[in-house]
């Protein structure tokens, strides 16, 4: 972030104005007290504490409300789904109700179909189901079949969204089907040896349906592994497929390949950053031979987490094929899934290693390609699915709204999470089509929280010797401008959202421009006796549950009068809306 003077920020002073009248006001009133009790020595009431300002609060807290520091892009949250879907069975249900209700809950977003098996996609352009699906169990293979094929038939007879509710009996066969598959995809995952996936006309079909009703913009991924001998790229699968998604006039955004700093190990063949940038320059000419597509946005490399061969990759696929994507994305997990602690999901060092990785990506950019757009373009807590308990529980959400946090701050335009509903531990939603923590998570920080950063001023009022770095560490701050689709609030609130990673309770004081202000609070909590481990989440005391398929519960604020001072619990996070406050930098 670029350094600015003093004199450039006018709110600066008036945050230091505004300390120095509290500080005052404390003083004198700590005077007051020595002058009264000089003379007669006052016992303290029981259980009292004298009441100085600087006993009672922790820090000061202000907010620069004339200019944002970022602008990102609208669908900064955003999603992603991994093409093992289609192996498992799953994309069959995308048509669930209740599943795209979810989905619409966290729109606008992007929805990248992609992961490790996108080199293993090949495209066939009919739609014949039986052929193509996965293995099950021969006891129920026959009428489970039958059954997918009814429900498609009904659903082609529907005009517009095709949504479906499927009967409980189905959904128990595809989570029994869906178990035994997810074994095997392990395997691949931990041994990097991966299978072939085919995605037919009817797959692609069922995908589209999902991210339209759903208000989500797909971007799918395409096979960079499928070479002709020289080891040039064979466009021929993603031909087809352009010309068929074409003739259906699908809005599809695109992408090629997967971690291609990984081809080796995936599949013993080495694919260069020259290479690379001749398969984007090709697919890029290929978009604008399809009529449809000669505007269609490109994304890519897809890089892994920035490491030596990784770097040396996205540098020279800059400096050869920048100006060729439309936005430069990369992959970061967190820790892989030997992981089997609450307490590492908690660890500040841990939580820091995004900023190191943001800061490698975009100086490697910004050497080439100066301003252009850098996404986080596939993200979890853990890797190889996650940690069953720990990765899909309420402590994970501290590593996930962090990232988003730190993401804004750095200026990552576009977080893509993985995985919304997939296998494994990572997903927002659980195979019982039920909202996990991260997803309420996301939910809140759709509905308060807006494209435009704000900077956050922070001061220790601590008596304990150097606090600062341990409040900062622990104690982590954020704000936007509100989001505007909020119909709540006015344009020129503010929404501050606070990560509180120390195991008591911190008092905050809001100071400056945010002074005597009232603030609707929206506090998260894990909901019952598994403490961090829970996979329920409360908001302000009350347990958050879907009232029906179609249907969010009502996010209810609890209202902090003017000038309180804000109590966060230990190990919690909480969203803030500063109202009323007409903020310039959120008014326009």
């Amino acid at each position: 972030m670029p350094k600015t003077s003093a004199r450039v920020f006018p709110w600066f002073s008036l945050w230091l104005a505004s300390l120095a009248t509290l500080v005052v006001q404390s003083v004198l009133s700590s005077s007051s007290y020595s002058s009264s009790s000089s003379s007669t020595y006052q016992r303290p009431a029981a259980g009292g504490k004298r009441p100085g300002f600087m006993e009672r609060t922790l820090i000061l807290l202000d907010v620069n409300t004339r200019s944002p520091i970022r602008v990102l892009n609208d669908n900064f949250l955003s999603l992603q789904l991994d093409p093992s879907i289609i192996k498992d069975g799953w994309l069959d249900f995308l048509s669930s109700r209740r599943l795209v209700t979810l989905a619409r809950g966290l729109s606008p977003a992007y929805l990248r179909f992609g992961g490790k098996r996108t080199d293993f996609l090949q495209f066939n352009n009919q739609k014949n189901l039986a052929k193509f699906r996965g293995p099950g169990p021969d006891y129920y293979l026959k009428n489970y079949e039958d059954d997918i094929v009814r429900s498609d038939i009904a659903l082609d007879k529907q005009k517009g969204c095709k949504l479906a509710n499927h009967p409980d009996i189905m959904l128990e066969l595809q989570r029994e089907k869906a178990a035994t598959t997810q074994l095997v995809l392990l395997k691949e995952q931990l041994s990097n040896i991966y299978s072939n996936i085919t995605i037919t006309a009817r797959s692609l079909d069922k995908l589209y349906n999902f991210a339209d009703c759903a208000g989500l913009h797909l971007i799918l991924g395409l096979n960079s592994l499928h070479r002709n001998p020289d080891n040039s790229w064979n466009t021929s699968s993603t031909l087809s497929l352009l010309k068929y998604s074409a003739s259906k006039k699908y809005n599809i955004s695109w992408e090629l390949g997967n971690e291609p700093n990984a081809y080796r190990s995936m599949a013993g063949r080495a694919v260069n950053s020259t290479q690379l940038a001749q398969d984007y320059t090709k697919l890029r000419t290929l978009l604008q031979s399809v009529r449809y597509y000669h505007r269609a946005h490109l994304y890519g490399p897809n890089a892994g987490r920035p490491r030596k061969n990784a770097i040396l990759l996205l540098d020279g696929f800059m400096k050869n094929a920048g100006s060729v994507v439309d936005a430069v994305t990369w992959q970061h997990y967190y820790m892989d899934g030997r992981v089997n602690k609450v307490e590492d999901f908690l660890k500040t060092r841990l939580l820091d290693t995004l900023t190191e990785q943001i800061t490698k990506v975009t100086k490697v950019v910004n050497a080439h390609t100066p301003g252009k757009k850098v996404w986080l373009g596939g993200l979890g807590p853990a890797w190889a699915g996650g940690i069953n308990n720990l990765s899909d529980t309420y402590a994970a959400g501290f590593l996930w709204a962090n990232t988003l946090g730190m993401s804004a701050v750095q200026g990552i335009d576009v977080v893509l999470r993985h995985s919304f509903f997939d296998y494994g531990y990572t997903h927002l939603v659980d195979q019982h089509f039920n909202p996990l923590p991260d997803y309420w998570f996301s939910l809140v920080f759709k509905r308060l929280v807006g494209p435009k950063v704000l900077a956050v001023r922070v001061a220790g009022l601590q008596r304990k010797p150097q606090p600062g770095r341990v409040i900062r560490d622990k104690l982590r701050i954020y704000a936007h401008c509100t989001s505007y689709y909020n119909h709540n609030y006015v344009r020129g609130s503010i929404t501050i959202y606070i990560i509180n990673l120390h195991r008591s309770r911190k008092k905050i004081k809001l100071a400056g421009t945010l002074r005597n202000k009232t603030v609707h609070q929206y506090l998260l909590q894990p909901y019952g006796t598994d403490g961090l481990k829970a996979k329920h989440v409360q908001l302000n005391g009350e347990k958050l549950l879907m009232v029906d398929n179609e249907t969010f519960p009502e996010l209810k604020p609890k209202t902090l009068r003017a000038g309180r001072t804000i109590a966060m619990p230990p190990m919690t996070i909480g969203f803030y809306v500063i109202k009323n406050i007409n903020a310039y930098a959120c008014r326009r």
